[in-house]
Formats: C-alpha cells, sequence, structure tokens
C-alpha cells in the first residue's frame, strides 16, 4: 500500500558505539526521505564517533575505528541532516525508545537547533509487536516474504523498515493510512522527553517516570523539593530530559 502522506516522511537508523543513549555516539547514519508524491531520497553516511567503537558494537554492525577515522564528526554534518529532517514526520524499527532520543544527543551536542519534538514519530517495531511480537528480520519475512539481507547494516534495515510499513497497512485494515494515527499508535506512552524519565498523565500534566517521585506532577515536586531539580541537572541524564525540565521549571517560575 502506498503512503498517504500530507508532508515527507523520514525512515531512519543509526549505528552506534553502544547503547546508552547518554554516552553512546553515531557511527553510521540512513534514512530515506518519502515525499507525497512517491519521490524517495536516499542517504547513508558514516561517522567518526570521535571515540573508540567498542569491539562488542563492531561485531553487530561491522564498523570499526579505521572504517571512519577519516570521516566527518557529527557536528560538521549536523546541519545538513537537520534540514532534511525539518518538516518531515520520522519512522524507524525501535526508533521511539533508541535512535530519536540518541539523534536528539547528537543534535543537542552539535548546538543545532532542530526541535524533534514538534514532528510526529511512527515506530514500526512497536506496531509489530502490538500484532505479532516479532524482529526487524521477522518482520521482513512475515510482511513482505523475504530474508533480510545484511541485516543490521543501516541502509538495508532503514529500507525494510520502509518497506514492512506499508505491507503493516496491506495488512491491517483497522491501521489508517495516516502518519498521525500511525504515530498515535505506535506510542506506548506520551513522553515529555525522548528518554521517557517524564510524561504527560491523562490529564496532559507532567509527571515523572521514574525514581522516589514517580508518578507525581513535576510542578508539585519542583515547587516542595527544589533540590531535585539540581540533582537532575548535575546527574548522568539526556541534554533533552535536562532541557524539558528546565522549561517546565522556567514555565512555573513565570506562572507564579
Amino acid at each position: 500500500m502506498k503512503l498517504n502522506l500530507t508532508c515527507p516522511v523520514v525512515f531512519f537508523d543509526l549505528e552506534t558505539t553502544g547503547t546508552d543513549i547518554n554516552k553512546d555516539r553515531i557511527v553510521e547514519i540512513c534514512y530515506l526521505k518519502v515525499w507525497p508524491n512517491g519521490n524517495e531520497d536516499a542517504h547513508t553516511m558514516r561517522i567518526n564517533p570521535d571515540m573508540h567503537i567498542p569491539e562488542e558494537a563492531s561485531k553487530v554492525h561491522g564498523i570499526y575505528d579505521d572504517d571512519v577515522k577519516d570521516c566527518p564528526k557529527f557536528k560538521e554534518v549536523a546541519k545538513n541532516i537537520a534540514k532534511d529532517f525539518e518538516g518531515a514526520d520520522i519512522a524507524g524499527f525501535n526508533s521511539n525508545r533508541f535512535d530519536v532520543p540518541l539523534l536528539a544527543e547528537e543534535f543537542l551536542r552539535a548546538e543545532v537547533d532542530i526541535d524533534l519534538a514538534r514532528h510526529r514519530f511512527i515506530d514500526v517495531q512497536v506496531i509489530f509487536h502490538k500484532k505479532e511480537q516479532r524482529t526487524l528480520s521477522a518482520a521482513y519475512q512475515f510482511y513482505c516474504g523475504k530474508n533480510l539481507e545484511d541485516a543490521h547494516t543501516a541502509l538495508a534495515d532503514t529500507r525494510a523498515t520502509y518497506e514492512v510499513l506499508k505491507a503493516q497497512l496491506d495488512k491491517y485494515p483497522d491501521l489508517q493510512n495516516d502518519m498521525k494515527f500511525l504515530s498515535d499508535y505506535s506510542s506506548f506512552t506520551k513522553n515529555v522527553d525522548f528518554a521517557g524519565r517524564m510524561v504527560y498523565n491523562d490529564s496532559g500534566a507532567e509527571v515523572f517516570n521514574f525514581g522516589k517521585y514517580k508518578g507525581q506532577l513535576v510542578k508539585d515536586v519542583l515547587a516542595k523539593d527544589p533540590g531535585y531539580y539540581s540533582w537532575i541537572l548535575n546527574s548522568d541524564f539526556t541534554l533533552n530530559t535536562k532541557a524539558a525540565l528546565t522549561r517546565i521549571r522556567l514555565r512555573e517560575m513565570m506562572n507564579k
């Protein structure tokens, strides 16, 4: 089924130095931009992460230090990537929990002004898990009837994700061919920050989603325990989480 698009959608996949959103870096990014008229524009680039790529990660994606030593650092290409993502919906496989938060961190480190929170996110893995409970390779076989060659390469995974989403729309009549519907459907929670440390409750208010104040309103915690804000800013939380909390704190100060 052809996607019903009102704006472009960017399917993307990252290969990284590891799985820690706070500390790890991108070593390869691939994205496929699909336009409402059906045109496609694909980009793949290796990135020098400015750190050693652990052997465990290299064994997964096949990218080693020597492969990226002469490649640009993320901050050198960040503006061009952001330009391609601007104004588009964003889709991936397990992207809401990993790729989007890590990409947001890289943009923040590069001081590139892109507000990813304004985009709609479609996580094809979430749709798959709600329907079938499998992996990307199994999803590709299940929905498309093909074996996923070169799995764990960004280009193969990105294009497979695009094909799986189209096949999911063909298979399930209750899935609407609409990016807003798919974005809502593929979200487990309504995150305030990409890491999900804060979420919106049923009333649309921000609550903490971890620790001793889990389930409590962020504004109430900031009022009764101001030191909690300082603790988060000085601890090992993502830059995006700290920025989101700061926005809430400033808003509450303005409302006093």
